[in-house]
């Protein structure tokens, strides 16, 4: 920008300061409007990525099977027939509840699996 002829120094210092000044300042601003977008773009993958996986159907896991039949009972041995020598099991709790909540079925399965293998082991 040409200034008129009578301007004076001072005024003339102090305008190219100015416009060197407006110059860092909208090169900063550009600088920081990149960072934006780009920090932008990158939430908006994560939130389509975690869109996808709060939406996706979860994953089936094979059960193994429940034994359905009591194991054979056998007579005991005469050493384990007296009350001094006998072994005793410890008493289980009782089988879990179930909350009917999704989020602790994987939970009560597992749980209720384990109580059934000690139960009828």
């Amino acid at each position: 920008m040409s200034l008129p002829a009578d301007t004076p120094p001072a005024v003339a210092d102090a305008l190219d300061y100015l416009q060197h000044h407006l110059q860092e300042l909208t090169e900063r601003q550009n600088a920081s409007e990149h960072t934006i977008n780009a920090t932008l773009v990158g939430l908006t993958v994560q939130l389509q990525q975690l869109t996808q996986l709060i939406t996706a159907p979860a994953p089936t896991v094979a059960l193994p099977p429940i034994p359905l039949s009591l194991p054979p009972i056998s007579s005991p041995s005469p050493v384990l027939s007296t009350p001094s020598k006998q072994r005793t099991r410890p008493k289980l709790p009782s089988s879990p509840d179930f909350a009917s909540e999704r989020s602790s079925g994987r939970a009560f399965l597992n749980s209720y699996m384990l109580y059934l293998y000690l139960a009828l082991e």
